[in-house]
This record gives structure tokens, C-alpha cells and sequence, in this order.
């Protein structure tokens, strides 16, 4: 009698177990990245619980190192870890080895805590930046800061095919600094660029600085290097806080020039 109980109990304990099983895989939902796609915008729109950084951690097998570059067709998990497959998009091991000299990438941007193992070197290098500007007239835009995406990474998500500037990876509210002196042509809303400024520098180049959280210059009003132009942010379409910063031949998008290399031929240290 007492094997009979024991074996009914059991019985019962496999049948609500596949019970449990049949609903989590009823509720388990995904979704297909369409171009023109990022995180945010599909957690959003998905009513992901937990945002973007909930999506991208049930999915980061898929997407790789940099929560910024998603291709179309990738397909995730919404709201459920998404089941290990040993094979990450194409598109996030790109990014992970084109940027291979970053101690983080733009998964980064909202998880700030990964880089105070190297805060110290960061802050030493934007001492040694710092002091090169009164000799050169060049700093660089934020102080204490990594790169994330570097230039001219490609991507689906950017209209022209590739990163057209930096991102500095920095917490929201942190001061950005005119790399040399020069004048804002303009101080605003940039759509997709969120709260941006843009300077005509006194060599005829131009600095854009976006996603900012917010502006301390407008429109006409001449700055000098290191001056305050703004703090850091996350608007416009972004996955998390950081600065995206660009310097042109023009005003306007698609003449940009590498960022990196402009600064380091001014004298500034970068990375």
C-alpha cells in the first residue's frame, strides 16, 4: 500500500512538472531583428521587463560583446534566457575584434561598474592629456574616459553602413570639454543624435558631440579648449550613457574624418 502512495505521489510530481514546462514554453516569446533595429527601441516596443539590459543579457550569447551592433534576422528571446548555442552573430565578433584594444565595448556604456579595475590608468592618462593642452591647444572631449565603438566599425544599424565617430564610455552627467577653441554653429536637438553640439574649430574642422543629457553653450557663443560644452547622456537612440563624438570637414553628417587621428596629430593622447 505504502509503494502504491509513494508511487502516485511521484506520479503527480512528473505530471506538474511537464505542466510547468508546456507553460514556460507557451509564454517564451521572440523576436527577429529588422534593419534599422536597436536594443532599446525593440525592448520598448516588446514591453521587455527590465529595459534594453534585460534584453541584452538573456541574448548576449547571440549578440556578442557590443549590445550597439545587431544585424537584421538575429533572432532573440524576449524576456527568457535565451537557450546556449555556442555561436555569436557575426556582426558582435566583428566588433569585438575591431575594437580588441578597448578594455570595454559598447555594452559598456550602462555598466560603468567593469571599468574601475582600470580607472586608475584612465585617470592618468587624462592627467597627461590634460597637460599636453596648454602646449597644443588640443584635449581631449571628456577626461577619464574609454572607447567603446571605435570609428568606422560597420553595422546595419548606422544609415551609412559604419560608426561614423567614437563613443567615450561615460556615465550620464559627466562634463564634455571643447577639444580646441573655436565657435558652436549649433546646440540642439540632432534626431537620432539626441542633444548635440556642434563646433567649428579654429582650424575650419568641426567637433559633434552627441547624446548629451545636457547643453552649456548655444548657438554663435565662442568657446575655448576645455571649456564645458555640455554633460553626457543617453538621448536619441542609444543603448545606455555615453558620449558619441565625431569631427568633420562640414557641418553635416556623412564628412566625417577619424577622430582619433585628428586628436593624436594635435598632440592629444588617446586610449
Amino acid at each position: 500500500m505504502a509503494q502504491t502512495v509513494s508511487q502516485s505521489v511521484a506520479d503527480n510530481a512528473v505530471r506538474a512538472s511537464a505542466t510547468t514546462t508546456r507553460k514556460s514554453a507557451a509564454h517564451a516569446r521572440s523576436y527577429t531583428v529588422r534593419a534599422g533595429d536597436y536594443l532599446a527601441r525593440i525592448a520598448d516596443e516588446q514591453q521587455v521587463r527590465g529595459g534594453w539590459q534585460k534584453l541584452y543579457a538573456d541574448n548576449r550569447e547571440a549578440v556578442g560583446s557590443n549590445p550597439s551592433l545587431i544585424h537584421p534576422g538575429l533572432k532573440l528571446s524576449l524576456g527568457t534566457r535565451a537557450a546556449s548555442t555556442g555561436t555569436r552573430s557575426s556582426t558582435g565578433s566583428s566588433s569585438s575584434s575591431s575594437s580588441a584594444s578597448s578594455s570595454s565595448s559598447s555594452s559598456s556604456k550602462s555598466t560603468q561598474p567593469t571599468q574601475s579595475s582600470s580607472s586608475s590608468s584612465s585617470d592618468t592618462a587624462a592627467r597627461s592629456a590634460g597637460s599636453a593642452t596648454s602646449s597644443s591647444g588640443y584635449t581631449l572631449p571628456v577626461s577619464g574616459a574609454t572607447i567603446g565603438t571605435g570609428y568606422h566599425v560597420a553595422g546595419s544599424m548606422w544609415s551609412s553602413g559604419y560608426h561614423t565617430g567614437v563613443d567615450f564610455v561615460v556615465p550620464t552627467g559627466t562634463s564634455l570639454k571643447a577639444v580646441a577653441a573655436g565657435t558652436v554653429v549649433s546646440a540642439g536637438w540632432g534626431g537620432a543624435y539626441g542633444n548635440q553640439v556642434v563646433i567649428k574649430l579654429a582650424d575650419g574642422y568641426y567637433a559633434q558631440y552627441a547624446h548629451l543629457s545636457q547643453l552649456s553653450v548655444s548657438a554663435g557663443q565662442t568657446v575655448t579648449a576645455g571649456q564645458q560644452i555640455g554633460l553626457s547622456g543617453a538621448t536619441g537612440n542609444v543603448t545606455g550613457p555615453h558620449l558619441h563624438f565625431e569631427i568633420r570637414t562640414t557641418p553635416d553628417y556623412g564628412s566625417d574624418v577619424d577622430p582619433v587621428g585628428y586628436l593624436r596629430s594635435h598632440g592629444v593622447a588617446v586610449g
